[in-house]
């Protein structure tokens, strides 16, 4: 199966007045259609350079990024814009992307109430807790039907009840709409429990030092994976990766 996003040998390098800054190193991994990946480093080494570079929003220095479908991000916080309606936030991505037709956003707003944003559609952001802010954020990112979702830490700003509610919300949603993602992280526990592969960078410049599928024998569910005896070996061998 050919992949749906292809890294291979990808380097780059920051030019500015100092000097140079290499950001990644001949970073190399490949994605697979539909499947879910976590990558997780130290502090600083260039994680969300890399979904940068997935989205062609910069280019490598060296190397090649392909890719055979379009991208849909979701940021660390939901940047939802106060003065719009939850549907009306949803809309956006269709305005920008002069895809605002009456079809499109009767989908987008058959997928708000399919995953529960059915009565909070007139309600402004700040009349939502932040895991329905979080919610919301996802089906604006869904609204164009990108094949590709970048995912840069966006649990970061959750308290961590909200946050463990929230990813269970963000992989059922994910997994049911047949989507791709790219997930990158600080929390070892979180790409643990959503991925079906978790890879891990060096510090910068970033490369891939090991990928692991997660075997959780058809577990998918992110706190049921929690429960499992592997989830723990999973993280002991993943923290002695990231501090070796």
């Amino acid at each position: 199966m050919e992949p749906i996003l292809q890294f291979t040998d990808v380097t780059l390098i920051y030019h500015t007045k100092h000097g140079e800054t290499p950001a990644t190193e001949n970073l190399t991994f490949s994605v697979n259609e539909g499947e879910f990946v976590a990558f997780i480093g130290p502090s600083g080494c260039g994680k969300t350079t890399l979904l940068s570079l997935a989205a062609g929003l910069i280019k490598p220095s060296d190397g090649t990024v392909e890719s055979r479908g379009t991208f849909g991000y979701m940021l660390q916080k939901d940047e939802l814009f106060p003065w719009r309606t939850i549907e009306k936030n949803i809309f956006l991505p269709l305005e920008i992307k002069k895809q605002n037709t009456e079809e499109n956003r009767r989908k987008a707003v058959a997928l708000a109430e399919k995953y529960g944003l059915k009565d909070f559609l007139k309600s402004y952001p700040s009349q939502l807790s932040g895991g329905m802010r979080q919610r919301a954020a996802l089906i604006r990112t869904l609204a164009t039907d990108p094949d590709i979702l970048l995912l840069d830490e966006p649990f970061s700003a959750l308290d961590y009840q909200t946050r463990l509610n929230v990813t269970e919300d963000v992989s059922n949603i994910i997994r049911s709409e047949g989507k791709t993602a790219v997930l990158i992280t600080h929390d070892i526990s979180e790409a643990i429990s959503l991925a079906d592969r978790v890879f891990v960078l060096s510090a910068r410049p970033a490369r891939v030092t090991s990928s692991h599928p997660m075997d959780f024998d058809d577990v998918v569910n992110p706190l049921k994976r929690r429960e499992t005896p592997q989830f723990s070996a999973w993280f002991e061998l993943l923290w002695k990766e990231l501090n070796a």
